[in-house]
């Protein structure tokens, strides 16, 4: 995909200010400035603005722009500036009651800043606030972050644009302007990596289906080794030889075949022991999902081309990691297959025996992703040995009836991990919401003809799918995120405008940030 926008800092001094006088002539361009609640700015935004400061008040007095969070004032061939427009963003937030004015979210106010822009060919944003951190180095690598992740966009298919199209094709230079640009430089190194990683994944989950099929995808996650990834594939014949059977079950009725897909990421080859320990990442790849022989209704099932989100995310996050080249060894793996109803498709009422040597009745066919996911993850914790496991998939429609698409399903059997995934999603905005696991939820997957069932019953669908997904972990510590409702064709924001979201890599990435590297 090309990249819409160029971002590059420069110091406040360099922001552009405007020939003095109304006789002064236009440069062109954009010049964007930040304001908080009543108008307040910056010194240094006053400086820049010179005797356009003036017309600012004027215009916030006749627009009634008070400078809250999502409100901008615009202002067309402004006087005494060197620019041919002028734009005021708000960035006050409404505080809580009896609760100090919070400090804004600098990545979904680069995101806003986007929207309002997307389409100048050249823009200057003055990124500097009042009552603003020192230097705000983090905050304006934030709202870079923010900037790009608002400009992705997914057209590779589109041989006809509209006007807009052609305005949206047009490459936006931006400079962001701040107090210490060495100190941004430094700090958008990750974010860069962050940014490669979220389009990665939501590039993957926008792709049709006739083109990224496991064998595809395999090849797409392969891409990974040109940043020092070991990408080993597993295809039919060496899954069958190891005994995934339940996964390579799901797959049997589709003409492409299975795989399965082991990422290693070692950037912490000095550790030693313990800290050696791999940190591992699982993620459900249906490539296409028709529900098998308990076929799903004709209607949006074009949507299930996004029924491998999960493992989108965890490639995403692997590039991000290995971009950035975080301290830490880390393991993704990801199930790639295709549910499709066939003469060869496994059926309702069949026995299948998994990697673990459990043995399964299949009650439902369009419950596969927990069949694909049972056989990686006793694969990953069997022969890796990791810290933790957290998998990621778009599991159960029933976790959207739970949660809607405001928050993950989080399920997990270690309250510390489940503790850092909860913070970790509240700093990045991608939130979770920890569900209940329990012996009486486990008791509905008995099965009268093997060991398990892998459906429970028409309740507690998203928590008895998750109890399946537990009885492959053993002790290992271990999070399960249903992603159903954050995945794909979620609610567009400051941030992200795309079908795909690329959901769960800002979110891992600090997960690892902030616990398990070094």
């Amino acid at each position: 995909m090309a990249e819409t926008v160029q971002i590059d800092f420069t110091a406040l001094k360099d922001a552009g200010t405007a020939p003095k006088g109304r006789g002064a002539k236009s440069s062109g361009g954009t010049l964007v400035v930040l304001a908080g609640a009543d108008l307040a700015m910056s010194e240094a935004t006053r400086i820049i603005l010179g005797e356009a400061a003036d017309l600012v008040q004027r215009a916030a007095t006749t627009a009634k722009f008070k400078g809250m969070s999502g409100s901008a004032l615009d202002i067309l061939a402004p006087a005494g500036l060197a620019f041919d427009r002028l734009m005021v963003i708000g960035t006050a937030k409404k505080p809580a009651k009896d609760a100090p004015p919070a400090e804004p979210d600098y990545v979904s106010l680069g995101g806003a800043i986007m929207g309002r822009i997307g389409g100048f060919a050249r823009v200057t944003v003055v990124f500097d606030l009042p009552e603003s951190p020192d230097a705000m180095g983090e905050a304006a690598a934030d709202a870079m972050l923010g900037l790009r992740l608002r400009a992705y966009k997914f057209d590779l298919y589109k041989t006809k644009k509209s006007d807009d199209d052609d305005k949206a094709d047009v490459k936006s230079v931006i400079s962001l302007a701040v107090a210490d640009p060495a100190a941004a430089k430094r700090a958008a190194r990750h974010r860069d990596a962050l940014a490669e990683g979220v389009t990665i994944a939501r590039t993957l989950v926008n792709e049709p289906p006739n083109v990224l099929f496991p064998a595809a995808f395999a090849d797409r996650a392969k891409e990974l080794q040109k940043l020092g990834v070991e990408v080993e594939v597993l295809g039919e014949k060496e899954l069958g030889k190891l005994g995934l059977r339940a996964l390579l079950a799901v797959g049997q009725g589709s003409d492409f075949e299975s795989k399965v897909v082991i990422m290693r990421w070692n950037g912490a080859k000095a550790a030693k022991g313990d800290k050696a320990r791999p940190v591992a990442f699982l993620g459900k790849g249906v490539c296409f999902d028709s529900g098998g022989i308990s076929i799903k209704p004709a209607g949006s099932m074009e949507d299930m081309k996004g029924d491998m989100a999960g493992a989108a995310c965890v490639v995403g996050l692997m590039h991000a990691l290995a971009s950035r080249k975080a301290k830490v060894n880390a393991i993704g793996a990801i199930g790639l297959v295709e549910n499709m109803p066939d003469g060869k498709a496994q059926r309702p009422g069949d026995i299948v025996k998994s990697l673990s040597g459990q043995t399964i009745e299949i009650i439902n066919t369009d419950a596969e992703g927990r069949l694909v996911l049972c056989d990686v993850l006793w694969y990953v914790q069997d022969k890796y040995k990791p810290k933790f496991m957290v998998d990621l998939a778009t599991l159960t429609g029933a976790i959207l009836v739970a949660l809607g698409t405001e928050y993950a399903g989080l399920f997990s059997n270690n309250d510390e991990l489940s503790g850092r995934l909860t913070k970790a999603g509240e700093d990045t905005g991608e939130k979770v919401w920890r569900m209940p696991l329990g012996p009486n939820y486990d008791k509905l997957l008995e099965s009268r003809f093997a060991d398990m069932k892998h459906v429970g019953g028409r309740h507690a669908g998203s928590i008895t799918a998750a109890q399946f997904l537990q009885r492959f972990v053993n002790n290992t510590p271990w999070a399960h995120l249903d992603i159903a409702g954050t995945g794909m064709s979620s609610p567009a924001s400051d941030i992200n405008q795309s079908w795909g979201s690329g959901w769960g890599v800002r979110l891992l990435d600090r997960l690892v940030a902030d616990h398990y590297e070094g």
